[in-house]
């Protein structure tokens, strides 16, 4: 039976239409949902219930990563100082080369991560998904996981060969199909399956209509990179002349159904015709700036009133660098502007999120919906002073002021301490799997920069 919380002291989010506002009240938690919020508990219902002291806390609506590779954190401080076509010359290769139980040990510090961070659902679409799907379910994080499908032979694309596979192409198709048996609608529809087309440039005709066909079937939700790298942009030219936009609306795969993610190369006609199909954006700006500001048409697509959520992408899970580098990039369009205001970044990251899975119970804090929230401590120095709590969050905000995270009304964080993972086993069992990983990716002979390497190995000295 799942435990009765009645959260007290707290100030929380209310969201009042689309704008978010700071309310009193307790709130009542059961069976995984918020009850009520009542402004005195007392001689309810709800009286009975565990009480759980929350003063001098703000609870929110838990965030919701829209897109991210938990896997490919094997990665972090490396690509992000090398150059190259790092999808194709590290990420796909990294993905391949770890054994499934690196991946969970990889997964499962993602994880981690993501709930030190407040975030209480992850958008994971990647390769070998069902070998650490398990890991990352075990965390009690709400998921949305997908096999990236591809019957351009990828391994190959990173030394510049696009060689069409259908025999290729079918094992995707094959796994996406198991995943669906296998996990979709599982643990109290938690965690759920959606449809992901790896890229344009990767993707013929029939692979976009094989991934659209399933989705329509099982009445999932569909996802793509879109115009993320040069290379792309480029082979899709080459192969179809025209841009990748206009290559997914030629074979009907564009609605309101997909989150496109990035847009990097997409011109201003290609945002017209995304936001006329409702296409959605799912950003990750902090992840495409780390070589410099990501040169999307930012300023197009808001004026276009395209509906934006966030994502982290690769090397992190921190969704407060995702809000603050959007708030960031987005006024830059407007040339120094305060449009948009943080109200707005923080509904990307929450309500926009939610609307984007077509999952009417997150992204809120109201009666009937799911009970996934986080707590913020409000005393702390990133916080105070506090005028406007939201605005502080934005563009100040660390997974620091992070106290307490709970999805479907458990906690998988509580006073700062994670309580569905040992984290020092976890941190310890991710580092050898990304060495494992790196070891053998020098070995493959692959063509590529290494990354340069400051740390000793944990064999080779350091103290914990």
């Amino acid at each position: 039976m799942k435990k009765r919380y009645l959260l007290t002291g707290a100030l929380h989010i209310s969201h009042e239409g689309r704008l978010p506002k700071l309310r009193k009240g307790a709130i009542a938690i059961e069976e995984g949902r918020i009850a009520a919020i009542l402004n005195d508990p007392q001689g309810s219902a709800f009286e009975a219930f565990e009480p759980v002291d929350m003063t001098g806390r703000l609870i929110i609506p838990g965030l919701i990563n829209s897109h991210t590779h938990a896997v490919l954190l094997a990665l972090r401080g490396t690509v992000e100082d090398i150059e190259g076509n790092l999808v194709y010359q590290y990420m796909v290769p990294a993905s391949y080369l770890l054994e499934p139980a690196e991946r969970a040990a990889i997964a499962r510090l993602a994880c981690a991560e993501a709930i030190r961070c407040g975030t209480t659902t992850m958008v994971d679409p990647l390769r070998h998904v069902a070998d650490y799907a398990p890991a990352m379910i075990e965390t009690g994080m709400r998921l949305w996981l997908a096999e990236s499908c591809a019957d351009a032979v990828t391994t190959e694309v990173g030394s510049g060969a696009y060689r069409f596979d259908r025999a290729f192409g079918e094992t995707f198709i094959k796994r996406t199909k198991a995943l669906i048996e296998r996990f979709h609608g599982t643990e109290d529809d938690r965690v759920r399956v959606m449809m992901a087309a790896h890229a344009p440039d990767n993707c013929s005709p029939w692979m976009l209509a094989k991934v659209k066909e399933l989705a329509q079937k099982h009445g999932l939700r569909r996802t793509i990179h879109l115009s993320q790298i040069i290379s792309e942009k480029l082979q899709v030219e080459k192969l179809h002349g025209c841009t990748s936009t206009e290559y997914l609306a030629q074979n009907d795969f564009l609605g309101e159904d997909l989150l496109a993610v990035h847009w990097t190369f997409c011109n201003e006609s290609d945002v017209e015709t995304l936001a006329e199909t409702g296409t959605r954006l799912i950003h990750s700006p902090a992840s495409m700036s780390a070589k410099g500001p990501h040169p999307l048409p930012i300023k197009a697509i808001l004026d276009a009133g395209v509906r934006i959520a966030l994502g982290t992408d690769n090397m992190t899970e921190d969704m407060f660098q995702s809000m603050k580098s959007a708030l960031t990039l987005h006024r830059g369009a407007y040339g120094r502007s305060v449009s948009p205001m943080p109200n707005d970044v923080f509904n990307y990251a929450t309500l926009n999120g939610a609307e984007a899975l077509d999952h009417n119970g997150i992204g809120r804090i109201a009666p009937g919906m799911c009970a996934d929230i986080a707590a913020i401590d409000l005393r702390t120095p990133v916080m105070t002073p506090c005028l406007s709590a939201i605005s502080n969050i934005v563009h100040y905000g660390h997974p620091g002021i992070v106290t307490d995270t709970m999805v479907a009304g458990r906690f998988l964080m509580r006073d700062r301490r994670l309580t569905t993972l040992d984290e020092g086993t976890t941190i310890d069992e991710a580092q050898a799997a990304t060495d494992a990983m790196w070891t053998r990716f020098a070995a493959s002979g692959a063509d590529v920069p290494m990354p340069v390497r400051d740390m000793p190995k944990p064999t080779e000295g350091i103290r914990r």
